[in-house]
């Protein structure tokens, strides 16, 4: 059976998680994960970044750091992960979901304005599959209004829009490093912080409302409460698995690269001839491989691939079910203009199996089931027009 996905490892994770449990420092904040927070600075020209539990929490703590009141509005696609919502339900924040675009799956940039309400505090661009969403727009469109924009780039390491890294370009960013994200910590994130003027509140944030990070820079002789917070920090065991592949964090990705390219090289006739449409990169984006999906016709197609592709060894899955239409989706939020897209789109899309140290085999598998799978289709819409 070709897996979905199977969790990076690189080799060295077990000699640097051995070197923490070595080091009689296991909580947060030792050496690894001072490697890893110097290292995504350092490669992404991140003012400050900050290692934490896991995405879901980098998006918690983006939130609060946003000051966020009951009855402030938040505009975000639909079309995202439960935890992009979340984050601002729990900050006390009403939900406005808006369109995306059908070539990206990302927010359309150009819903975003109208719904913009004497209420809206936040924008929240998701990169899905780690393809940027139209920031120069976006960025305007919050300045114009005096808004704060986080970055969902869960999904986004390693990508850039116009040279610049995902999440380094709003206020904040939000990385995840679950075990299913192109580098993995088994449970992990991080917040990146672009405004300088943020980063005081944000460690006493991570640190239960405690100014221990100054205590311990020697910037205070004792340290105490100061403020709300609570715990952000992983496991050293976590972060020296991480930083294990972020040392070889550019063969990771090449790796990914090769067989996204290996996808869409082969099945360029299925889309030349409309069965399938592949992902679109705009111009000026650089993408990091985090997925490679097919387009079919409609939910029933995609319903039948994903079973032939598992009788035959593979397993495919489908992403999410749109945020608005859930049950929590109505309770906490509400759709601005018209799905046009979100609801239609997700409905066609499937995801192929992608990771690190995929076998030539594996992959060849996969592309000869998808192309099996259209050529079985043709016959039989051959054999109902005789």
């Amino acid at each position: 059976m070709v897996s979905f996905n199977i969790p990076p490892c690189v080799g060295d994770e077990l000699t640097y998680v051995k070197q923490a449990m070595d080091s009689h420092k296991i909580c947060g904040d030792g050496q690894f994960t001072k490697k890893c927070n110097a290292w995504m600075e350092e490669r992404f020209h991140a003012k400050k970044v900050l290692l934490t539990t896991s995405g879901s929490t980098a998006l918690d703590m983006a939130a609060l750091l946003c000051g966020l009141r009951p009855g402030d509005e938040v505009i975000l696609p639909s079309y995202t992960f439960s935890s992009t919502a979340n984050a601002f339900v729990l900050a006390g924040a009403k939900l406005v979901f808006v369109d995306i675009r059908p070539d990206t799956m990302n927010i359309d940039e150009t819903k975003i304005e109208t719904a913009i309400t004497d209420r809206t505090k936040v924008i929240v661009p998701v990169h899905y599959a780690g393809v940027a969403c139209e920031m120069d727009t976006i960025m305007d469109i919050a300045r114009r209004h005096g808004l704060m924009v986080v970055e969902d780039a869960a999904q986004g390491v390693m990508s850039t829009y116009k040279g610049r890294a995902l999440g380094t370009i709003g206020d904040f960013g939000c990385y995840s490093f679950h075990e299913t994200k192109n580098y993995s910590m088994g449970e992990g994130g991080a917040l990146v912080i672009n405004n300088p003027a943020f980063d005081e509140k944000a460690e006493i944030l991570r640190e239960k409302g405690t100014n221990r990070a100054k205590f311990f820079r020697g910037q205070v002789d004792k340290y105490t409460w100061v403020d709300f917070g609570d715990s952000y920090l992983p496991s050293e065991l976590n972060a020296a698995y991480l930083w294990a592949q972020l040392e070889k964090a550019d063969e990771i990705n090449d790796d990914r690269l090769a067989t996204w390219q290996a996808y869409w090289n082969a099945f360029q006739s299925l889309s030349l001839t409309g069965k399938v449409k592949l992902p679109v990169i705009p111009e000026g984006c650089v993408h990091n491989a985090h997925m490679f999906y097919l387009k079919l016709r409609n939910l029933q197609e995609r319903t039948a691939f994903i079973t032939y592709m598992k009788e035959r060894g593979v397993l495919c899955v489908f992403h999410y079910i749109p945020l608005h239409s859930a049950p929590a989706g109505l309770k906490f939020g509400r759709f601005d203009g018209e799905d046009v897209y979100t609801t239609s789109e997700s409905e066609k899309l499937v995801r192929l199996p992608l990771y690190y140290g995929m076998t030539d085999e594996d992959r060849a598998k996969v592309i000869e089931g998808v192309e099996e799978f259209y050529r079985n289709k043709e016959d039989v819409e051959d054999n109902c027009h005789d």
